[in-house]
């Protein structure tokens, strides 16, 4: 290995420098994973018994090495179960950042001589539907997927497999029909299923954020999809990708973003982490309780 430099009695080389940048980085993604839920103080705990636990051992502190060593291998164990919801997201984003999660490119290795198909379809209806569910107030939530069908998802409602409409999205989430309550799923022009039940946000979310809301981040979180939300309370659009969201987006808005998602350009650069949206918030409010 290349030496670099010495700190006393440490050799540090090359690979070490790519070691340290690579644990940061990790602890990095899963400070961001964490944050905003209470899941980080437990593993900020777990982080500081195990500083503690290096430093004793470095001392040579027999005893009390041998008790933290002991706490830590059941720790390990421990921190499986308690951690049991977040590994599995950090599972889901590893996932589906990957290459290997990408549909279309088995279909494209195993079918190579097939037309590939394309995911943009007319989103007219879906412009035009929520127009009219924004002017009555009506809560509307909408799941549109570019690369999969949500099969998982769609079995928790039911399946329509429709053409896309402004009137069906409309008959939908009226406040009488059976099938308002719960989300919508679009794939490919089409309504795959209705009153889908989607994973809630276990982050802390703005209190004007209702249930409604949570949903449609925590599917952010699980999926490559992106969520349009219509606020039963104030007729606003909302949107989710990634865990973040844009709130009060105008018409224009949500047309560019869900034409630019499935176009497949980058659009997580437009949504704000939650965190960002509240902070902002609150200045607006100091500033104009100022004036």
């Amino acid at each position: 290995m290349t030496l670099l430099f010495k700190i006393g009695f440490l050799d540090i080389s090359i690979v070490n420098m790519i070691d340290i940048a690579m644990v940061a980085a990790l602890l990095y993604q899963i400070y961001k994973l964490l944050k905003g839920s209470v899941a980080i103080k437990i593993f900020l705990g777990f982080l500081s018994i195990y500083l503690i636990y290096l430093l004793v051992r470095a001392l040579r502190m027999e005893l009390l090495s041998s008790i933290l060593g002991e706490f830590m291998g059941v720790g390990v164990i421990t921190a499986i179960i308690i951690f049991a919801p977040e590994i599995r997201k950090f599972l889901l984003l590893i996932g589906r950042s990957s290459f290997l999660s990408d549909d279309n490119m088995w279909k494209d290795l195993l079918f190579f001589w097939r037309k590939r198909e394309n995911s943009v379809f007319n989103i007219s209806p879906i412009i035009d539907a929520s127009k009219t569910l924004a002017g009555s107030n009506t809560g509307a939530l909408m799941v549109i997927s570019k690369s999969t069908e949500l099969k998982f998802y769609a079995e928790s409602g039911d399946i329509l497999d429709a053409e896309l409409s402004k009137r069906l999205l409309i008959s939908i989430f009226n406040k009488y029909s059976p099938l308002h309550d719960g989300a919508v799923i679009i794939y490919n022009g089409k309504i795959k299923a209705a009153r889908c039940i989607l994973p809630v946000t276990e982050r802390e979310v703005p209190a004007q954020f209702g249930l409604r809301h949570r949903a449609g981040i925590g599917m952010s979180e699980a999926t490559d999809t992106l969520i349009l939300i219509v606020s039963e309370e104030t007729g606003q659009l909302s949107m989710a990708k990634n865990g973040k969201v844009l709130h009060n987006m105008s018409f224009q808005e949500v047309r560019e973003t869900i034409n630019d998602y499935l176009n497949n350009e980058d659009v997580d650069s437009k949504f704000e982490d939650i965190e960002d949206y509240e902070m902002k918030k609150r200045r607006k409010l100091a500033m104009s309780s100022k004036s």
